[in-house]
């Protein structure tokens, strides 16, 4: 069976830290993405436990998906932006 292996701690404790961070930050300030909502729907399920697990999935889950939206311009499920 092959699956995704998430974020492992193989790589680079710095930024490891920091996408956690930003996966917090995300939360605040973006509370009705669709990421958000995976997240709070994850916690819930768990009944409040392995908000660590959830977060570590959810700051998986935003790297890539801000991956997409720097490389091919496809914007965030929910994310509200800002004009510039």
């Amino acid at each position: 069976m092959s699956r995704e292996q998430g974020v492992s701690k193989v790589g680079n404790p710095r930024q490891r830290a920091a996408m956690v961070q930003m996966s917090w930050s995300w939360l605040l300030q973006q509370p009705r993405s669709a990421l958000a909502l995976w997240f709070k729907e994850q916690v819930q399920l768990n009944g409040g436990r392995r908000r660590k697990t959830a977060i570590i999935a959810l700051a998986r889950k935003l790297l890539i998906a801000l991956w997409k939206f720097v490389h091919a311009g496809v914007p965030i499920e929910g994310a509200v932006l800002k004009q510039a």
